[in-house]
C-alpha cells in the first residue's frame, strides 16, 4: 500500500471460491438421484438415498458460498474492514498493537494455528461498532480456540460449561459498561488475549493466502500507510 494509493484492497476468501460450480454440481446430483430412485431396482434404493443426501449437502454448501459477501476483507489506508453475511467489524490501524499468527505448544514444538491474530490497543472502538449478530457468530467461531489454550480444564472440556459464555458486565476503557452479547464477546476477547495473546482472530478460510503470508501483507500495509513515517521498500 504505497503512499500515493488510496483505493481499498479487497480480499476474496478461499471458502468463497467455486460457489456457483458447487451449486451446479449439487443440482445435477439431485437430478441424477431422482432419476436413480425412479428407474433403479429396489436393491439400489439405498445408493439412491446416499446420492440424494450428498447432493443436498453439496447444494447447501454452494448456497452458503453464494450468500457470503464477494470479499471477506477490505483494507484501506485507515482501517481493516471484515465482511460477513451477519455484519461487519472494523479495526483502525492506529488501534492495532500487534499482528501475528497465534501459536500453541504441542510437546516441545510451537504450532501455528490456522488464523491471523490481532491485538488491540483499546477494545472500545471495535466493540462499539460490531453488530450483535456478528458478535454472536464470533463467539461461536472462536470456541475451538479455547481448546488450543494452555488451560487444562479446556482440554478436558470443562471450560465449555464454565467459561464458554461469560456474560458478566464488562467496562470499557472509556467507561462504557457492556451487557449481553457484547459483554460476552469482550470477556472472550480478554480470555483469548490471556491464553493466546490476541483479541481478534481471522480464520484462514477467510483469507486468499496462508495466514503467515497474510500477516506479512498486513504488516506491510500498516507500515506503508500515508500517515506513517516508516516505509518498506
Amino acid at each position: 500500500m504505497s503512499s500515493g494509493e488510496s483505493a481499498p484492497i479487497y480480499i476474496k476468501a478461499m471458502s468463497k471460491r467455486n460457489g456457483f460450480t458447487t451449486l451446479l454440481i449439487g443440482m445435477v446430483g439431485l437430478l441424477l438421484s431422482v432419476m436413480w430412485l425412479t428407474l433403479a431396482p429396489d436393491w439400489l434404493f439405498l445408493a439412491g438415498i446416499f446420492l440424494t443426501s450428498a447432493s443436498l449437502v453439496t447444494l447447501l454448501i454452494g448456497w452458503f458460498k453464494l450468500r457470503d459477501p464477494d470479499h471477506s476483507i477490505e483494507i484501506s489506508p485507515s482501517r481493516i474492514l471484515y465482511h460477513h453475511r451477519r455484519g461487519n467489524w472494523e479495526i483502525f490501524w492506529d488501534n492495532i498493537q500487534r499482528i501475528d499468527c497465534p501459536r500453541v505448544s504441542q510437546g516441545l514444538d510451537q504450532v501455528e494455528l490456522d488464523a491471523v491474530g490481532i491485538r488491540l490497543k483499546s477494545y472500545a472502538p471495535f466493540l462499539h461498532r460490531v453488530s450483535p449478530r456478528l458478535a454472536t457468530h464470533l463467539l461461536m467461531e472462536q470456541r475451538p480456540l479455547l481448546i488450543h489454550s494452555h488451560d487444562k480444564n479446556c482440554r478436558t472440556g470443562d471450560c465449555f460449561n464454565q467459561e464458554m459464555f461469560n456474560d458478566r458486565h464488562y467496562t470499557l476503557e472509556d467507561g462504557h459498561v457492556l451487557t449481553g452479547i457484547k459483554a460476552m464477546l469482550a470477556n472472550r476477547m480478554s480470555q483469548l488475549r490471556t491464553q493466546l495473546g490476541y483479541d481478534i482472530y481471522i480464520s484462514g478460510a477467510d483469507l486468499d493466502r496462508s495466514p503467515m503470508e497474510f500477516v506479512h501483507f498486513l504488516r506491510q500495509c500498516q507500515q506503508t500507510r500515508p500517515d506513517t513515517k516508516q516505509v518498506v521498500v
